[in-house]
């Protein structure tokens, strides 16, 4: 792509350019390995998720496991699906994911998170439904830390009068 360079004598001049420049728009090309697969990390609470996505049948395993033997509970697996249904892409993709840390409802989310940002590796041309959904942010809730002289984080010790 050549660049052209022009001065502007006044700001009047600058609306006349503008409307004379011509705006081509380039979406990312799409990050695929060598199996023709995206990768994407996804992240919440404690937990963190691998998540490789592929075209295929809808199939999504979760370390080795079935989605619905792993996540048992339906609202888990509503949020695995919530990337899929935001992009009109139900039964298109096939998951494969691996999720170390925290607990289910963490995990869900991070796998959800990893799948959005695999969606948006594999077809760019999805991410702004899936930034308006709020699905590429990362949500930094984390649990807080117990301080010292405090029986948790905030709660303190039993205070007795006597």
């Amino acid at each position: 792509m050549a660049q052209v360079t022009t001065t502007l004598s006044s700001l009047k001049d600058l609306t006349g350019a503008a409307a004379t420049a011509t705006v081509t728009e380039e979406l990312a090309a799409p990050k695929l390995d060598a199996q023709g697969r995206a990768y994407a990390t996804g992240k919440r609470k404690d937990a963190v998720a691998r998540v490789w996505i592929k075209p295929g049948t809808g199939k999504v395993t979760v370390n080795g496991r079935d989605q619905s033997v792993y996540f048992a509970r339906p609202v888990l697996r509503m949020m695995i699906a919530q990337p899929f249904g935001v992009t009109e892409r139900l039964d298109q993709f096939d998951v494969v994911a691996t999720v170390a840390g925290g607990g289910l409802s963490g995990q869900a989310g991070a796998v959800r998170h990893g799948i959005s940002k695999a969606l948006t590796y594999f077809e760019p041309a999805l991410r702004p439904p899936l930034k308006a959904a709020g699905f590429l942010t990362r949500d930094a809730r984390t649990v807080e830390r117990k301080k010292y002289g405090r029986a948790k984080a905030r709660r303190s010790f039993q205070f007795s009068k006597r």
